[in-house]
């Protein structure tokens, strides 16, 4: 997992609340496991002006300029900017999947859902939660200067706007760990590696017909 810890980057404002799973990965499109190649679907209902399948090239697709999303202003930011109860709805860990594939490394919102927040973490998507008014300011910041760059600074939790405003935000020292040193759960694991090889030459020289 690649480790976050210092991001400068623009934002892309998706100015929605109640945003769920089945709107930024729609349900068509979890046949795959590969945890790549997701990207090009995400926010799919609403990036693109007809429907989709998984055989289907969305290069072919004709594009919602309208949406956030196909606006020359916005590409390649590295944060999305949403409002409350980001990531409700089914737990399909695609929906992480497809946010990062597509090149963003964090969100900020007012409040996520719990499975959606819980998967960012593994995932190494950094879920940024802020007061509804913080949220309604960095709005404003992208609205005055769609080009500026915001800080994130996961060792001291705090995301920087236009003119120096600084906005903290709070996360567990463990995720804080995982996020910094890109661990994820198999890493968690591989760090008792040693122990686990113990425990299994004991349990061969214990119970030797279980280890044919």
């Amino acid at each position: 997992m690649r480790p976050f810890t210092r991001l400068e980057t623009t934002m892309m404002p998706l100015d929605r609340s109640n945003v769920d799973t089945d709107a930024i990965i729609p349900q068509q499109y979890l046949k795959s496991v590969k945890r790549t190649g997701f990207g090009k679907y995400l926010f799919d209902n609403w990036r693109y002006l007809d429907p989709g399948t998984l055989d289907m090239d969305p290069g072919q697709r004709r594009t919602d300029p309208d949406f956030v999303l196909n606006q020359d202003a916005f590409a390649g930011a590295e944060v999305l900017l949403v409002r409350e109860n980001f990531g409700c709805g089914s737990s399909r860990e695609h929906a992480v999947w497809s946010l990062l594939d597509h090149g963003f490394r964090a969100v900020i919102a007012s409040s996520f859902a719990d499975i959606f927040c819980s998967n960012s973490y593994k995932n190494g998507l950094l879920p940024i939660t802020l007061q509804a008014e913080e949220v309604n300011e960095l709005f404003e910041q992208v609205a005055q200067d769609p080009a500026f760059s915001c800080v994130l600074d996961l060792e001291k939790q705090v995301v920087r706007g236009i003119n120096g405003r600084v906005f903290s935000f709070e996360i567990s020292a463990f995720h804080k760990h995982c996020l910094l040193n890109g661990f994820d759960e198999i890493d968690l694991t591989l760090q008792h590696e040693d122990k686990i090889r113990a425990y299994e030459s004991q349990m061969k020289q214990a119970f030797p017909w279980l280890f044919p």
